[in-house]
């Protein structure tokens, strides 16, 4: 028998136990703002419980907050309806704010001069899940 015949019949005999997570996410790509402004406000509600972030998000001054609160609320949208998650048990689990691409724009002027203008985008992502963890023993 080989090697891995062997290891495999191995790991079929160890009983592992696992934590069953119950997860739901929502991506927004190319949005219209720099990615370190949507990072300060992604930074502050990582980690909290969906009520509390909702709460955080209407009441922040930033121009970010609103994207980010409508993507909140899409992915525990997401996990109630596909995962049926309580909303009131959820917590963001991860969220994280990538660099996109550039998008870039020629401004006229007078007398047949341009200049560009360069936006930048980002992507976000946000992941929210059950506070509950059910322990499961697979075989």
């Amino acid at each position: 028998m080989s090697k891995w015949g062997k290891w495999k019949r191995f790991l079929r005999k160890v009983k592992t136990k696992k934590t069953l997570i119950t997860q739901a996410k929502a991506v927004a790509q190319n949005r219209c703002m720099s990615a370190h402004k949507a990072r300060r406000v992604v930074d502050q509600i990582r980690g909290r419980s969906y009520e509390e972030t909702l709460m955080l998000l209407e009441l922040m001054p930033y121009r970010a907050s609103y994207p980010i609160f409508k993507l909140v609320y899409s992915a525990a949208a997401n996990a109630s309806h596909n995962k049926s998650i309580n909303e009131a048990d959820s917590v963001i689990s991860k969220a994280e704010v990538n660099g996109g691409t550039m998008m870039k724009r020629l401004k006229p002027q007078a007398r047949g001069h341009s200049y560009p203008i360069k936006r930048p985008t980002c992507h976000i992502t946000i992941v929210v899940s059950s506070k509950k963890k059910t322990d499961k023993i697979s075989i």
